[in-house]
């Protein structure tokens, strides 16, 4: 995850390379380290240096490097005669990489050629069945067929391998949240918070999911989720304040008085309020009537 700073710091190198002042490797080489996806910038570029004989003679073997980048963002950009021309130039260079043909199969995959990049794959990976890469355009490819079951399918065998990867659960989570399979999405976000208890974002997810699914326990647990989004992110987090409020309104129908933490939650619930409110008055205060008459209408309503 890029870092604020780092975010800073890579917007300013880009406004200074569109604008002449130089720079352009340094801002290519952030781009690489940060793992962003600029595409178009890299494209642009790239090019402007591998088309200058001179510019490029300085790189020594990091030419290799820019092709290879410049050849996946001319793909990204749909420039296929221009990623066609890299790899070429990197097989000429490297008759029998892989890495190579991993670019090859992606190029297939770009033009639509599903079954023959396919086909690559599948034989990129009985050569090498650790190649992460791989296993994640798989997964791409069958999202862009539209094949989902079979997206989630290689999303759990690739998870069997390399369990910490936290991208992949996030994607299945996500995945599982379009199709409205709840519970296996609340799974996938228990596994992010077991690796990343510190990220917000992860204890917000999970607590709208267990919110969706209803129910005594699942509500009682997505307002500790959303009281811990609100903790993590020093008060600041809209939606985790709007969770508390629905989850106290929902458990107290629920319930209906008989319940001992009742009073916490309606006190819990009426700090949220007034921090809504508050929030609201500062950032949108046309936006504040809307805002009473909501929370009103949870407050009536339990």
């Amino acid at each position: 995850m890029v870092t604020k700073s780092e975010e800073t710091q890579l917007n300013s190198l880009e406004n200074q390379v569109d604008n002449g002042g130089g720079g352009a490797w340094e801002y290519l080489c952030l781009i690489r380290k940060l793992k962003v996806r600029r595409s178009d910038k890299v494209l642009k570029h790239g090019l402007s240096i591998l088309n200058d004989p001179k510019q490029r003679s300085t790189l020594g073997n990091e030419e290799w490097t820019l092709y290879e980048q410049v050849a996946v963002a001319a793909m990204d950009c749909q420039c296929l005669d221009v990623a066609k021309d890299c790899i070429k130039v990197l097989r000429k260079r490297f008759p029998e990489s892989k890495r190579v043909g991993r670019l090859e199969a992606m190029l297939l995959e770009a033009k639509g050629s599903w079954e023959l990049a396919e086909k690559a794959y599948t034989s990129l990976l009985e050569d090498n069945p650790l190649d992460q890469i791989i296993h994640k355009r798989r997964v791409a490819m069958a999202k862009a067929q539209g094949n989902i079951s079979v997206a989630i399918e290689w999303l759990n065998k690739y998870l069997e391998t390399f369990m910490a990867d936290h991208d992949a659960w996030r994607e299945l989570a996500e995945i599982y949240v379009s199709l409205q399979m709840y519970k296996q999405a609340a799974f996938c976000y228990e596994e992010l918070i077991l690796s990343q208890p510190t990220v917000p974002l992860y204890h917000l997810a999970y607590a709208d999911v267990l919110y969706t699914l209803g129910g005594l326990e699942n509500l009682q647990t997505a307002k500790k989720y959303y009281a811990s989004t609100i903790d993590l992110t020093g008060g600041k987090n809209t939606r985790a304040l709007f969770g508390i409020c629905l989850c106290t309104s929902a458990l107290t129908q629920l319930t209906k008085g008989k319940n001992k933490e009742d009073k916490e939650g309606s006190q819990l619930q009426s700090l949220a309020a007034k921090v809504l409110e508050k929030d609201y008055k500062q950032r949108a205060p046309d936006k504040l009537p809307q805002l009473t008459t909501a929370l009103n209408s949870l407050t009536l309503s339990s």
